[in-house]
């Protein structure tokens, strides 16, 4: 029986779904109509997820899905189905889950075969399209599969129950309610799991490809400033620095790339993700505060720079990634966001490589070519394919001396050097863009570019206003609560998952902080509400991925776990614990600690997977620094101050000077009465007052605000009875 639904794929916004809109397979989106179809011809599913940047989505796609032959195949025997999983990152979590349990690994892209009513029984990610690589061939796999649905159907069926039980069991299933939170020790003893897998020699974690772990490196910067144990900010500040030296790191145009796919931080796949670059800044933003150094500003400085140029809707808000391929320099043919996909020309990295050759033709003098070659480790040989991946080879003292000059004149002639190969990058063909904005990756850059303008000045709570604004006004409905994931090209789609409420509200929080205007604080709090109205599970106690009322999937999933992203539910928990100081109810607390209890194992059995819950957990153990200013505006020496001071479980919140002025906010927020955080915090002489609060301790009304951060210090958390326990320098035998 043949299809009768031709590829659907061009109605779609998704820019990764548009990549296979020619394709000759009869491609379907995930919807309704798909579905049926499959049950109405009683043919499986071939679910294929991926998205716009994946380096072997496009590789598939050019050896099978391109391929007549494949597509017949697919065509006749399966309801093909793609699947954006940017878009749909529920869809993706529930097959998925599946995926690393039978093979041990999942990725994308991610191939499943699905039942007519959506159960899986049979998985993978990438397979060529002729056996090879340790992998049998796509072409002679759905023959195989295709055949088996007609003469082992029950066996099949069994299969595929028994496989849609176990998804529902890791994903939706809570290991039972009315559990005890964590408590003050949970952070040195993650802290100590997660230093036990630290690569000392070469930075990060583990001895395989790298990948950027920020919920961990802030964990080991906040046990450090607790514990004073400094083998934790050893570690951390080592694993910026590899980051920040190596191939991860676009030395010309700023920002980072995915991962590094070797040891030691010098090869990257090149795709840059908006998620990354927003939770690396916040990161190098800590890191800056920890430790006073200069170089872990200005990379955060370069990546919002790289952000605000490369990644920024005309509108305000931000763009999804860069693709990791583009054509080659000297191709005539650029490279728009809309571009097919699968061009041949196309290859990976190709924007970022550089020859020493190349550098020669950009740079007006062969001096500063030849140090900008030195610096960046630009050879003949290359490090990636014949070329080379631009890492900190040389530092900037070691080429003075060689070169018998000073370090002013060494940096001069390299940053001339780095302007002008920059602006010869910019002649090539670009990487395609994906220009999805999604609510969720917003939430974190917006909370990254407020933090900034804390830290670094008041100039980047521009972007975050602004990409608040256009969330507000594109995905948000005031009157209903309810928050759209996606918005591309005027079109807005897809209901909001916990992590597009979770990582916006922090935004919007963020915003707040560092503006003091109540509108801000208002929209996180309507996020909060949403959060509890359509995530929270009171029989469960737990937190959801997908609303209530949404679609039916074969699990209703969890997100315990960082990924790429932070937890969801780490997130959200922080979140809600932070908001209940600005509520009238406590609801928001208990809900997050009603969490943190039912999980409370699984937190403690895995910590390094779960950093976002842990920090969670350890601010509901500690309490917050509330750090309370009243004044018509945070005075800019006062931003100055706090925001270049490390202070890892601040809450700073500003409110108006008298109490008239405060009666207008408590209007504005419908509460009846000013909450703790707030009462009687008023204005002291005329003069900006500030208030710092932890646990019910707070210290006098204070002008001076090094007086004030005098009581912070003297305010500092207990690092709770075991918490030297792990925090000894790893012995030799336990460094990666």
């Amino acid at each position: 029986m043949s299809s009768t639904d031709e590829n659907r794929l061009s109605e779609e916004k998704s820019p990764y779904l548009r990549q296979h809109a020619d394709n000759p397979v009869d491609w379907q989106p995930w919807d309704d109509q798909a579905l049926e179809a499959a049950k109405e011809r009683d043919v499986p599913i071939f679910l294929s997820v991926g998205y716009s940047s994946c380096h072997w989505c496009h590789v598939m796609a050019e050896e099978s899905f391109e391929d007549p032959a494949v597509a017949e195949i697919l065509n006749e025997n399966f309801v093909p189905i793609k699947v954006d999983r940017e878009e749909r990152p529920d869809v993706d979590s529930v097959y998925q889950t599946i995926c690393g349990a039978v093979t041990g690994q999942g990725g994308w892209p991610l191939s499943v075969w699905l039942t007519p009513d959506g159960k899986p029984f049979y998985v993978g990610t990438y397979f060529p399209r002729n056996e090879g690589h340790g992998r049998p061939g796509f072409a002679d796999l759905l023959t195989n599969i295709a055949n088996s649905w007609e003469e082992s159907r029950e066996e099949i069926e069994n299969r595929a129950d028994q496989w849609a039980e176990a998804i529902s069991g890791e994903l939706e299933d809570t290991p039972g309610s009315g559990g005890e939170p964590p408590g003050a020790e949970l952070l040195a003893d993650a802290a100590g799991t997660i230093l036990r897998s630290a690569d000392r020699e070469y930075g990060g974690f583990g001895t395989g490809q790298k990948f950027p772990q920020t919920g961990r490196l802030h964990l080991l910067l906040r046990t450090a400033e607790r514990t004073g144990r400094e083998v934790a900010g050893e570690v951390a500040r080592e694993t910026f620095d590899a980051m920040a030296e190596g191939g991860l790191r676009d030395h010309v145009g700023g920002g980072f790339h995915r991962y590094c796919t070797d040891r030691e931080w010098v090869v990257p796949h090149f795709e840059k993700m908006l998620y990354d670059n927003a939770e690396l800044s916040r990161g190098y933003l800590a890191a800056y505060q920890a430790t006073g150094e200069e170089k872990y500003a200005e990379v955060a400085r370069e990546t919002f720079g790289f952000v605000e140029r490369e990644l920024t809707h005309p509108e305000g808000g931000f763009y999804s990634t860069l693709d990791a391929q583009s054509r080659a320099p000297g191709s005539r043919r650029q490279s728009g966001a809309d571009e097919e996909a699968h061009d041949p020309e196309r290859e990976e990295g190709a924007f970022y490589v550089w020859t020493p050759a190349e550098v020669r033709v950009a740079v007006d003098d062969e001096t500063s070519a030849e140090l900008f070659c030195e610096r960046y480790g630009i050879t003949e040989a290359g490090n990636f394919e014949g070329k080379s991946v631009l890492t900190e080879s040389a530092s900037i003292d070691q080429l003075a001396e060689e070169h018998d000059t000073t370090v002013e004149e060494i940096e001069a002639d390299i940053e001339r050097a780095r302007e002008q190969v920059f602006a010869a990058r910019a002649e090539r063909p670009r990487p395609p863009r994906d220009e999805k904005v999604l609510a969720g990756w917003n939430g974190l850059m917006i909370a990254a570019f407020a933090e900034g303008a804390l830290v670094l000045g008041g100039r980047y709570a521009n972007p975050a206003v602004e990409a608040l604004q256009f969330c507000r006004e594109h995905l948000w409905d005031a009157e209903e609560k309810r928050l759209q994931r996606r918005y591309k090209d005027g079109e807005v789609k897809i209901q909001g998952y916990l992590e597009d409420y979770a990582f916006l509200a922090r935004g919007a929080l963020a915003c707040y902080e560092v503006t003091g205007e109540v509108a801000h604080l208002q929209f996180a709090l309507d996020l909060a509400g949403a959060i509890e109205a359509e995530f929270w599970d009171a029989e469960a106690e737990t937190l959801y991925f997908t609303p209530a009322g949404g679609e039916d999937l074969v699990a209703r999933p969890q997100e315990l776990s960082d990924q790429s992203t932070p937890s969801s539910t780490g997130v959200a928990c922080e979140t809600l614990l932070a908001l209940s100081s600005f509520a009238d109810h406590d609801r928001f607390e208990e809900s997050a600690g009603a969490v943190l209890g039912t999980h409370a194992d699984t937190i403690r059995a895995d910590p390094r997977m779960r950093a976002s819950l842990v920090l969670a957990a350890d601010r509901r153990a500690a309490g917050w620094l509330e750090c309370t200013v009243a004044a018509d505006a945070l005075p800019e020496s006062w931003r100055e101050r706090i925001g270049g001071t490390y202070l890892s479980d601040r809450l700073l919140s500003v409110r108006p000077p008298t109490e008239d002025g405060l009666e207008e906010w408590l209007d504005a927020l419908d509460l009846a009465e000013a909450p703790p955080i707030w009462a009687s915090r008023e204005q002291q002489g005329g003069d900006p007052t500030i208030y710092v609060c932890r646990d019910f301790t707070c210290s006098p009304p204070e002008t001076d605000v090094e007086a004030a951060l005098d009581w912070a210090e003297d305010l500092a958390p207990s690092s709770g009875s075991n918490a030297d326990s792990d925090l000894t320098d790893p012995d030799e035998d336990s460094i990666v």
